[in-house]
């Protein structure tokens, strides 16, 4: 089910749970504010996959 998901580290977490702590005070609900996040760190994720590809 989240096979697409990077693992994070103690750092990481802590951003993605402020940010959606930031989006769910500024009024989103905490699904949209979670699924928001993810949609975040996965293409983050992608784009660090995708340039260290390129290195190789």
């Amino acid at each position: 089910m989240f096979s697409d998901m990077p693992t994070l580290n103690h750092q990481e977490q802590q951003e993605a749970a402020e940010r959606i702590h930031q989006l769910m005070a500024d009024g989103m609900s905490s699904g949209e504010a979670i699924a928001l996040v993810a949609k975040e760190i996965r293409a983050k994720h992608a784009v660090k996959k995708q340039t260290g590809n390129d290195l190789k």
